[in-house]
């Protein structure tokens, strides 16, 4: 029999079941994957070790264990749509694994899976199936060392070793890149699981594509390099990824027949039953709203936590989306009011102790989900309105994706309640053509789109390269030596020179190329801080080279790009590789004033503000920031006389390595989207009670004086919930101040003025011109009365009808208007049409007709139409007044002289 414990138990129990076996515990990485622009969030365990794989970082432990966080809701691996549906799909969800970087392989993977499985946690070996890999095609070998290692497992049924070809048993990360054979563990429920026992042709078995037969654990065995679709070339080191879903096993062992009726999933639902007041039974008759709000409540808590808040695009709008979800489903329970915070403190309850950064955040979760559901009931009542008029109006059973799209960008009802609803009706939206509204909205509006190709295609080659200088004794186990942070010029010596892929002895003046060198201090672009830019000077001083852009394609591999300037660089020539001085001082004034900024946020908006982003260049800064509203004016003053003050302070920064988990311990801030490992830089501002204490690689001042002044030149919004303040310092700052003191100083010198009574010299002038400008509308008035009463002498009639047509030079609408209530006072079966041409030679109309010229059929809302058609223009209105306007004041003489011809 299993062993009875608890979800918390589990895990904890396979964590320390590898550290026992010389795995390092590793801290599952953000949903935000770090630094990875190919993903929407972290939906794999493997995804913080992709550079790993790829060949672009390199690790100080070559086993690791952990529990990730992950979300699949969209693109390849997404499980939204079958979530509340059954009892085992989620958007959240653990992935339990264990890793080896070219350490133990296929033997141990197996023996320690089936050790933990059956011996730990005592599972009944007689239900544990296992496949390994054979290919379909017989192209690829068949892994008959996964095959023999499963024979030689205790206790084993040999009948029970399955071979499947490459759709269940052959992992890929893309197109190309590492890949391997797998090998799956499977648990046989029994019989009363099948839910094809109606079909006779159906037969139970592992893959079998029914529920029987439940998938705990992949092991994956990383052996190729695909290079090709029908290349694939051994590695030079093999590894191990394993994950295991979490919540599966926890349902095996608590011997329940859903992932909901665990203790990771049940307490969430029994708050929502308590909240409703539904029996057990009245809840299990209706238990798919109970597993999406379960499920929804967790998955945003896990979110939000991480920094991602309810928005419109991309991370944001997921987390939008399954709160209003969520919420959805809640009022087919009949809530009526927010609830899901109630939810959320019982995931942070019992998530809190594994995931602390839960519990650091219980405010800004609570509150972000709490208004959520406020704005969404305020909009959810016309969005579904609207979405039965659509409804209504259907010509078949698929509703467009535009139509979908304008639902949610006009009155916030996401695609994928549009779906639920259309789906209860039998009927469904276009998805596609959804996706491609939002992506049509997002470039128009200037946001771009969302992620890029993935990276890393060439870390192969530039592997090879290291191996190669490794070889020749150039460099040693861990690469180029790389320290940014003891000066700025190091003397050292080029060992390789790239051009076009190729390595080359030598380059010339003009030549755009890659240095390799044997160290050097160049920053690296990463944390939202640029790279470094200068120069790289041969020792005899007659070749130069402009370093324009450091890059990192591998792990150990470190090039410098750019330009040779000067002479020629050899393979081998001592150097000075020199970075440009004032542009790091620049950059690291830019850097440290982002430490102050986000701490001077906090203290002025509050501690739920968190770091969302940040550029950090020469010439200036940015900071993303959640928060829900736009800063006041004397709130952004707060904020810049707070930064300010802590530069003419003085204070010094403190900056030290330690491990992760003791700088957590401690306070350090680890910011949002970001990737760290074991050992960890930190940045303390202050004395002995550090105002600002972050995680940070980049480049900083030595104390804050330095920075000069900050000034904020911007502050808006980046995307729904979240800001961004752009700032100058330094030199920009001092640049911005004497560019805006000039202006200043000449505005002053046109008003005839001092510095100090600037403004109230403006005030004056406003003032006058106030003034002047109602003399003049005063003078327009009466202009365009004497013009009107001189023009009634040429009233002509039309039909029976007084029709005047009057050109007012130099006037302006509210006189033609002012004119035409007089002319029907005056005419009571009386037509008018009148004109303004302005100063840019643009035609304004407005145009009248009585209550009996009316009857007669005219309508000066389509007079004025017609009229403004004629000369380029449109308009409308009512029967008795309308205004218009056109672009060809040369037509207007004739169209008025004309104007039977319009009635």
């Amino acid at each position: 029999m299993p062993k009875n414990l608890t979800g918390n138990q589990i895990r904890k129990e396979f964590i320390d079941f590898f550290i026992q076996k010389g795995h390092k515990f590793v801290p599952s990485a953000s949903l935000v994957p770090g630094g990875d622009q190919t993903l929407l969030f972290t939906n794999a365990g493997m995804v913080q070790f992709k550079d790993v794989f790829l060949g672009t970082d390199k690790r100080d432990y070559t086993r690791a264990v952990n529990s990730q966080k992950c979300m699949r809701v969209a693109g390849k691996h997404n499980d939204l749509d079958d979530v509340g549906r059954d009892d085992y799909h989620h958007t959240f969800f653990e992935m339990l694994g264990n890793w080896s970087f070219g350490d133990y392989y296929k033997k141990e993977a197996i023996t320690w899976a089936w050790e933990l499985l059956t011996e730990v946690w005592g599972l009944d070996k007689s239900r544990l199936w296992v496949t390994y890999f054979k290919d379909e095609k017989g192209e690829v070998d068949t892994d008959e060392e996964a095959r023999e290692n499963w024979r030689l497992q205790p206790g084993i049924i040999q009948e029970h070793i399955l071979p499947f070809g490459r759709k269940d048993n052959f992992w890929e990360m893309a197109d190309t890149g590492p890949c391997g054979p797998c090998s799956e563990i499977h648990f046989d429920r029994g019989e009363e699981w099948c839910d094809k026992a109606d079909d006779p042709k159906h037969v139970c078995g592992v893959n079998s594509d029914c529920h029987r037969y439940l998938e705990l654990w992949n092991l994956v065995f990383i052996q190729y390099n695909r290079m090709s679709a029908t290349q694939l070339d051994p590695l030079p080191a093999t590894h191990v990824d394993t994950g295991m879903g979490f919540e599966r096993i926890v349902s095996v062992m608590q011997g329940v027949d859903s992932n909901y009726r665990t203790d990771l999933l049940l307490p969430l639902i029994q708050v929502v039953q308590g909240l409703v007041g539904d029996t057990d039974a009245e809840r299990d008759a209706n238990f798919t709203p109970y597993r999406v709000i379960a499920d929804h409540a967790r998955a945003a808590t896990f979110l939000i936590a991480d920094g991602v808040v309810p928005g419109n695009i991309g991370r944001n709008y997921i987390c939008r989306m399954i709160i209003r979800r969520a919420a959805r489903f809640g009022s087919k329970l009949e809530l009526t009011e927010p609830f899901m915070a109630q939810v959320a403190a019982k995931v942070i309850d019992i998530y809190g102790e594994a995931y602390p950064e839960l519990v650091k955040n219980q405010a800004t979760i609570l509150d972000n989900l709490t208004r959520e559901e406020q704005q969404f009931q305020t909009t959810v009542e016309s969005g579904l309105s609207r979405l039965e008029d659509e409804i209504q109006n259907m010509q078949g059973k698929t509703l467009s994706g535009a139509a979908a799209f304008d639902l949610y960008a006009t009155h916030g009802l996401p695609l994928e309640i549009t779906r639920d609803v259309l789906r209860e009706r039998g009927l469904d939206v276009d998805q596609p053509g959804f996706y491609a509204a939002m992506e049509e909205h997002r470039i128009k509006s200037g946001a771009g789109k969302e992620f890029g190709p993935l990276g890393g295609e060439k870390a192969e080659l530039y592997a090879q390269y290291l191996e190669k200088l490794q070889e020749e004794g150039k460099l040693g186990e861990k690469g180029v030596s790389y320290d940014p942070y003891q000066g700025e010029v190091t003397q050292t010596r080029i060992i390789a020179i790239i051009k076009d892929d190729q390595l080359v002895d030598q380059a010339y003046n003009g030549d755009s190329v890659e240095v390799v060198t044997e160290r050097t201090g160049f920053y690296i672009e990463s944390g939202g801080q640029v790279s470094d830019q200068g120069q790289i000077v041969t020792a005899d001083g007659q070749g130069k080279f402009a370093v324009e852009e450091m890059r990192k394609p591998s792990a150990g591999m470190i090039v410098h790009y750019g330009k040779v300037v000067e002479g020629t660089l050899k393979v081998g020539d001592d150097v000075t590789v020199g970075v440009d001085r004032k542009r790091r001082q620049d950059t690291q004034r830019n850097h440290t004033a982002t430490h102050l900024l986000h701490a001077e946020l906090r203290k002025v908006l509050g501690e739920h503000v968190r770091q969302a982003g940040s550029l950090v260049a020469p010439d200036r800064l940015r900071f993303d920031f959640t928060h829900q509203k736009g800063l006041s004016a004397k709130e952004l003053a707060a904020v810049e006389e707070g930064v300010n003050q802590r530069i003419l302070d003085n204070y010094p920064l403190t900056i030290a390595e330690k491990k992760l988990t003791e700088a957590q311990a401690e306070g350090a801030k680890a910011l949002f989207g970001e990737k760290y490992g074991d050992d960890v830089r930190t940045v303390k501002i202050g004395d002995a009670n550090p105002f600002s204490y972050e995680l940070c690689g980049g480049t900083h001042v030595d104390e804050t004086g330095e920075i000069g002044t900050f000034i904020i030149i911007s502050e808006g919004s980046a995307a729904a919930g979240i800001r961004r303040i752009e700032a100058f310092t330094g030199r920009k700052a001092y640049q911005y101040i004497q560019q805006h003191l000039k202006e200043l100083k000449r505005t002053a010198h046109l008003l005839e003025c001092g510095l100090d009574e600037t403004e109230s010299a403006v005030k004056k002038l406003q003032e006058k011109n106030e003034a002047n400008l109602k003399l003049l509308a005063g003078y327009k008035k009466d202009t365009a009365k004497q013009a009107y009463n001189e023009a009634k002498s040429d009233i002509r009639t039309i039909k029976g009808m007084q029709v005047l047509t009057l050109t007012v030079e130099d006037s302006n609408s509210e006189s033609l208007r002012e004119l035409a209530d007089i002319f029907r006072q005056e005419y009571s079966d009386g037509v008018a049409v009148f004109a303004n041409v302005t100063a840019d030679g643009s035609v304004q109309l407005v145009v009248t007709a009585a209550d009996a010229c009316i009857k007669q059929g005219v309508h000066a809302g389509n007079l004025a139409k017609a009229i403004a058609g004629a000369i380029g223009g449109s308009g409308g209105g009512r029967p008795q007044l309308a205004q218009a306007g056109g672009k060809d004041a040369g037509k207007l003489k004739d169209v008025l002289a004309n104007i039977e011809n319009y009635l």
